[in-house]
């Protein structure tokens, strides 16, 4: 996705947006693989209910039990699923012209970087993550270390958690916090800016 930067100073409602999570089979980034991908819109700062991408994906090597036990997909639940490089296709086409938007984003470029490349497609260098936003609003200790839980950090938001530890679910959840992390921060009289919420990412 190219912007032009000016494009990138008006009212952050006035974009659309993606937000993406995935589910692994494990955490090694040279070795496990993504298993399952979620993305909703984001449109006039409402995301829709209808619409939403989410995909199995068959692996190469079976999930481990560690990670079964966190998001239930076992192997035989992906034997029907298709394999990556036919799934990255239409979720290019569900991102590609819009801001993404991840919670603790080091781990969807970590794992989804090979296989956009794998079709040409290029993850984007600059994605609004909630987990630093949740910082800036004070939701999280800086120097612990640690991202805060996307579910903790929706039930201290007192919004809905959908279906944790599935793709779409917390795409869903990501989406939400999102929207009342942007306006809690436009409630400080600060003019928010698509470039703004970019800048509070890194």
């Amino acid at each position: 996705m190219k912007l032009l930067k000016a494009d990138q100073n008006k009212h952050w409602r006035s974009y659309e947006y993606c937000s993406i999570d995935i589910e692994t089979t494990g955490l090694n980034f040279q070795k496990d693989e993504v298993i399952s991908i979620g993305a909703v819109s984001i449109i006039d700062g409402r995301f829709p209910s209808v619409g939403n991408f989410y995909e199995e994906i068959s692996p190469v090597i079976k999930p481990s039990v560690s990670s079964i036990q966190v998001h239930g997909l076992r192997g035989v639940d992906l034997e029907s699923a298709l394999p990556v490089d036919q799934v990255i296709p239409a979720f290019i086409s569900k991102i590609s012209t819009n801001y993404l938007i991840t919670h603790a984003g080091w781990v969807e470029r970590a794992f989804l970087t090979a296989p956009l490349r794998g079709q040409g497609y290029k993850f984007p260098k600059h994605i609004i993550d909630t987990a630093a936003l949740a910082r800036f609003c004070g939701y999280a200790d800086e120097t612990s270390g640690h991202e805060p839980s996307l579910e903790f950090l929706a039930r201290k938001l007192n919004l809905p958690v959908y279906a944790p530890h599935h793709a779409l679910g917390d795409a869903m959840t990501t989406a939400v916090v999102f929207l009342a992390l942007a306006g809690e921060i436009e409630r400080t009289g600060e003019l928010l800016t698509v470039k703004r919420l970019l800048e509070l990412s890194q």
